[in-house]
């Protein structure tokens, strides 16, 4: 069972999950990642017509007009599709970012804002001062210390956090090229403490 399984409408359940575990395999993914993503992106409804009050986002991953248009379509269309219809342009999205996708946060970090990926922690989300603050305040939920900025370590934080616990260990699990393994909630935490001058002892 995928995580939030339980959430997809009953009638497009078994269907729906079977197409997030067909792409995420083309993808190379962990099937759960995706859900989550999507769980969040779509306010809890995994339907392909919830809409963003605040500008274009529409369906399951938000996607933007441009992004839309990029992908050959528009948010309308989108709108009308079923969920499974819409998993086709969620697959295609990401189709094209592939070789970024090594765990959760980049598939997060790909969704919301790419050229984030394979930056540092305190990569400032925006290329201008107006871009930055526009960020902030379109994101409340990501300027944890309130100061206009998002960066990177933020949203990384965040999304950690809306993981449910139970399934953390397993869910955030990535295999470094070395052979070692670790987790993004043991870096995040480990990252804070070192940050806020703790005593790791």
């Amino acid at each position: 069972m995928l995580i939030y399984e339980e959430k997809v409408p009953a009638s497009y359940r078994a269907e729906f999950i079977a197409k997030v575990k067909e792409i995420s395999k083309k993808l190379g993914i962990n099937p759960n990642w995706l859900m989550q993503v999507m769980y969040w992106e779509s306010a809890g409804t995994f339907s392909p017509s919830v809409k963003n009050p605040n500008g274009s986002a529409t369906g399951l991953i938000q996607f933007i007009e441009s992004t839309a248009e990029w992908l050959g379509t528009s948010t309308y269309a989108l709108s009308q599709m079923t969920a499974v219809e819409q998993l086709d342009y969620v697959y295609e999205y990401y189709r094209r970012y592939k070789s970024n996708l090594k765990n959760y946060i980049d598939l997060y970090l790909t969704t919301f804002y790419p050229a984030a990926v394979g930056k540092p922690r305190n990569y400032i989300l925006g290329n201008t001062e107006a871009r930055i603050a526009q960020i902030a305040a379109h994101n409340p939920a990501f300027d944890n210390n309130n100061d206009g900025k998002v960066t990177k370590g933020e949203i990384e934080d965040e999304m950690v956090k809306k993981v449910p616990s139970e399934w953390r260990k397993v869910f955030m699990t990535k295999v470094l090229p070395v052979g070692l393994t670790v987790t993004i909630v043991g870096v995040a935490i480990l990252s804070y403490l070192l940050i806020n001058g703790k005593n790791l002892s």
